[in-house]
């Protein structure tokens, strides 16, 4: 695998859009986002299709590739931001220049549907990328810190770190209103195996990362820890879509060189609690001896881990919790 360089104080970080428009972010968002990079000690650009928006809240697949493919090209750019998720990022996967890309190695950062476009260019050059916030999620002004400290530990330090489990969480409009935000108290992984296990990190967004099944995209499940979370875009629908896609998963060829399964926290209305995601669980065989672990900081809430994806993890789990160390990155 080849990681990119970590950030540094000075770095340039370019935005993207390679799936919605900043323009659904706005002007006073972007600002607020720009000025807590900048508080990092990062000087923040922006590819020059960012603010163009179509009818599916998007571009052309032509000015998405470009911005994306001068930020690569651009030497002072070091890290790459997306703008927010969305519905299309698949459309850029065969428009992509892949040798520009293995040839000029630099971190492109976002999720949700951002994890097409992250696992396809890990596939297809060996290039470490990260699910961790979107440009927006900097605009946060309240409930950021636990966002900041794994932004910091997977993408400007280098040592292993283990991902502790966050004291509270949200599901809220933040973006509307940055006074009132609703914060739930929780601290628990929900452990439904336990075990060990280590191996190289993929996937991410569940649906997304499904569209890459039977594709030169996808990538390879053998030695894997497989990391998945599911918005709730389908509402009471979400615990049979999280079923059949994890289903259609596991029919995979290469899916029993999976060692372990870590799932993100679920958004509130797709009313997935810990009994129904064990029910998913337990009626697929080909998991039952499989550590595998729920309730983890990444998906659609907040706080988000930042996490690699092509790096490498280990997990053990016993009936106390569980220890999850980003041991490559």
């Amino acid at each position: 695998m080849i990681i990119p360089q970590k950030l540094k104080a000075g770095d340039e970080i370019r935005v993207i859009a390679p799936a919605r428009s900043l323009s659904l972010v706005g002007e006073t968002n972007m600002k607020l986002a720009q000025a807590r990079l900048e508080s990092e000690g990062f000087r923040v650009t922006y590819g020059k299709h960012v603010w163009e928006m179509d009818e599916f809240q998007s571009s052309s697949i032509e000015s998405r590739i470009s911005d994306l493919h001068d930020a690569f090209r651009d030497p002072n750019v070091k890290a790459m931001f997306t703008v927010v998720g969305g519905f299309n990022t698949n459309q850029l996967l065969d428009h992509l220049d892949y040798d520009l890309i293995r040839a000029n190695p630099k971190i492109l950062c976002g999720f949700s549907d951002i994890t097409a476009l992250a696992n396809a260019i890990t596939t297809k050059t060996g290039l470490v990328t990260y699910s961790g916030p979107h440009f927006s999620t900097w605009a946060m002004q309240k409930e950021f810190d636990f966002n900041l400290e794994y932004f910091r530990k997977c993408l400007v330090e280098s040592a292993p770190f283990a991902i502790e489990h966050s004291k509270s969480w949200s599901d809220d409009a933040w973006f509307m209103d940055q006074e009132n935000r609703e914060v739930v108290q929780d601290s628990e992984y929900w452990v439904i195996h336990e075990g060990k296990a280590e191996g190289r990190i993929v996937g991410g967004n569940l649906c997304t990362f499904w569209l890459l099944q039977w594709t030169k995209y996808m990538p390879s499940l053998k030695d894997s820890i497989l990391f998945i979370e599911d918005d709730e875009i389908v509402g009471n629908w979400t615990k049979q879509e999280i079923d059949r896609n994890l289903q259609s998963l596991i029919h995979q060829s290469d899916f029993p060189g999976v060692r372990a399964i870590l799932i993100g926290r679920f958004q509130k209305d797709s009313n997935i609690t810990r009994e129904i995601i064990t029910k998913i669980i337990e009626t697929k065989r080909e998991l039952t001896d499989l550590p595998i672990v729920a309730n983890v900081d990444f998906g659609h809430t907040n706080p988000l881990i930042t996490f690699p994806i092509g790096g490498s993890a280990k997990i053990q789990t016993n009936e106390n919790g569980a220890l999850i160390i980003i041991t490559e990155h």
